[in-house]
């Protein structure tokens, strides 16, 4: 689609009104031919070859996550352990990218993972809802990347978003990015409640324009949960700013994602609609807890011919 000329001031962020002008004037989404797309991208097929290199980075973006209430220590250096080392029989598979855990659980983390390359993320700023004052989304923020981590999952405010009141959802992320420091920032839309596929386009670009380093789909909690052609769009967004402005800001489908076929369509979707410059996990992820052991099954199925079952991996 045109980029808007008006993604390119910074100025544009200075009120309600010029964000509304800025969003209202993206070009409508097509829906119908946006879900085409995205099914007949879906249908592509990857070689065996390809099939085995696509896996493993698809491994190697995956945020392996926790984020229950009955969430422990011990669950947290479990998780660490596994992403460290997917399979303690092969070492060649790949580590993960990163363990997504609530902020209190972030210094444990951080101790499990030292040295390791993978990433602690947390989901502060009141996760799943984000209904929460902005003062203890920050406190939270600041806690967290104190405590070693490397990102940031902060939720968008979609009521205020849904009533138009864009600046503040702006300026919150433009807050939070500020509390995150060197840390990355992902911005959840939290696509299901967003109604629309134009608003999802529009949540996008405000994201974006705010600062966000990733624009993620979901918490995982509200259904639906990731889609392609919900990912489709948010993928159109990040392509058009990097071409007007150079600055590649990352993608993350999360929730509903748990199995290989799922995981090697978007990594084919990502490929067609932003191209291979976002195929790295620093600019793209995949938010999954039960994706990663289906991801080892295939992977062992290629390399030997034969599964070797569920109950031969450890369960998250």
């Amino acid at each position: 689609m045109p980029v808007p000329e008006t993604v390119l001031p910074p100025d544009q962020a200075a009120s309600n009104t010029s964000l509304r002008a800025l969003l209202h004037g993206l070009p409508g989404v097509d829906e119908v031919g946006a879900r085409a797309r995205a099914a007949d991208l879906s249908t592509r097929s990857i070689k065996t070859a390809a099939k085995a290199r696509a896996i493993d980075l698809a491994i190697g973006m995956i945020d392996l996550t926790t984020l229950e209430g009955a969430d422990t220590a011990g669950k947290v250096r479990a998780l660490s352990a596994k992403a460290m080392r997917p399979d303690p029989a092969d070492p060649t598979v790949p580590p993960a990218a990163a363990v997504c855990v609530y902020s209190d659980l972030v210094a444990t983390a951080a101790e499990a993972l030292a040295g390791s390359g993978v990433k602690v993320a947390s989901v502060a700023t009141a996760f799943p809802s984000g209904r929460a004052p902005l003062e203890a989304k920050l406190a939270d923020t600041r806690r967290a990347v104190a405590d070693g981590a490397a990102e940031i999952d902060m939720v968008i405010d979609r009521g205020a978003f849904l009533a138009g009141d864009y600046r503040t959802v702006h300026d919150e992320i433009t807050a939070i990015k500020e509390a995150c420091g060197g840390a990355h920032l992902k911005v959840i839309l939290e696509t299901g409640e967003l109604a629309t596929y134009d608003n999802v386009r529009r949540a996008s670009w405000l994201a974006i324009h705010a600062g966000a380093d990733f624009i993620k789909t979901s918490t995982g909690k509200v259904a639906p949960s990731a889609t392609l052609p919900v990912t489709l769009i948010m993928l159109e967004a990040v392509r058009d700013h990097f071409a007007a402005t150079g600055r590649r800001v990352g993608v993350k489908p999360a929730g509903g994602i748990r199995t290989t076929k799922d995981a090697l369509k978007y990594l084919v979707l990502v490929n067609e609609v932003a191209g291979d410059g976002w195929l790295d996990a620093d600019h793209f992820r995949l938010g999954a807890s039960s994706l990663l052991n289906d991801l080892l099954m295939q992977r062992t199925r290629l390399s030997t011919g034969t599964y070797s079952g569920p109950d031969y991996y450890t369960l998250d």
